[in-house]
């Protein structure tokens, strides 16, 4: 099995992470900027974040034979701090980078007069540099912001065929599903979405414009639900093709869309470097 995740953030977890999903068979992942728990006091604290997204990480995870791709922007819930907004200005810089591949997670945390701003204005940015965008759905009241998220992307005049509308559930899939958007769902060990009840929704709708991803995190998490996922569509009788189509195809036709993916070296990993398992750069 192949898995490609399309929404996970290793900037939290370690490199026993990286271990047992290389052991695991995740070959790719895109890791979209997010917040980080501790509140950014400026848009400094944004530009070494964003350097590591497209440096660091990517070193990182190819030394366990993980090809690491990017998504960046400034998050909904950041949105709402005086002191970040001036990252929208700092966005541009970042979208032409070669490791990204599209611009997220934006959209919505609480649905403020703020964050319809920074959601307008990133949807965009990415007309203008020509990427997808992954859309975060809000975590409370999610019916009534994703069908606000829906009419802001259909405004935008971005093709709904290059955006991810994600956190999915049984309650929002249907009118995604309906507005050409693909459909992201993020697998999670108490909360969000299970491996069961993806197998059902994927029952109900079908593989097409399908993305599951663990989005794991420093939260309550795990990076191998996508594994768990596709055990559980074998168990429930879908193919090897369907799995395949799911965990991997899908997510490749999605960010293929950037015309910047690039899965060259995915399962070889980097050896180390001089008895070290990292660069340590010049003296």
């Amino acid at each position: 099995m192949r898995i490609f995740d399309p929404h996970i953030h290793m900037t939290s977890r370690t490199t026993d992470d990286y271990a047992r999903m290389a052991a695991a068979g995740i070959r790719s992942v895109v890791e979209p900027a997010f917040w980080l728990g501790q509140p950014r006091t400026g848009p400094g604290s944004f530009t070494d974040y964003f350097d590591s997204l497209i440096g660091w990480e990517p070193y990182r995870a190819a030394q366990f034979g993980v090809v690491h791709h990017a998504t960046i922007a400034l998050n909904p819930k950041e949105a709402n701090d005086p002191r970040c907004r001036p990252v929208l200005d700092l966005l541009p810089r970042y979208l032409d980078k070669g490791r990204v591949v599209a611009v997220g997670e934006i959209g919505y945390d609480s649905m403020t007069p703020e964050e319809d701003d920074a959601f307008e204005r990133q949807l965009a940015l990415a007309v203008e540099h020509d990427l997808p965008a992954l859309v975060h759905t809000p975590h409370r009241d999610k019916a009534r912001g994703t069908r606000r998220t829906l009419e802001v992307v259909a405004a935008s005049g971005i093709a709904p065929e290059r955006v991810t509308v994600d956190h999915l559930n049984e309650v929002t899939v249907g009118m995604v599903r309906e507005s050409g958007c693909w459909m992201g769902f993020s697998i999670y060990p108490e909360t969000k979405m299970s491996p069961p009840r993806m197998v059902e929704i994927l029952r109900e709708y079908g593989l097409d414009r399908m993305l599951v991803n663990s989005a794991a995190d420093w939260g309550v998490s795990d990076p191998l639900l996508t594994l768990e996922t596709g055990k559980a569509m074998l168990a429930a009788g879908f193919t090897d093709d369907d799995v395949d189509r799911v965990l991997w195809r899908n997510p490749v036709e999605f960010y293929s869309q950037s015309g910047r993916l690039d899965l060259t070296g995915a399962g070889a990993g980097e050896p180390t470097f001089a008895g070290s398992s990292v660069k340590r750069g010049g003296s």
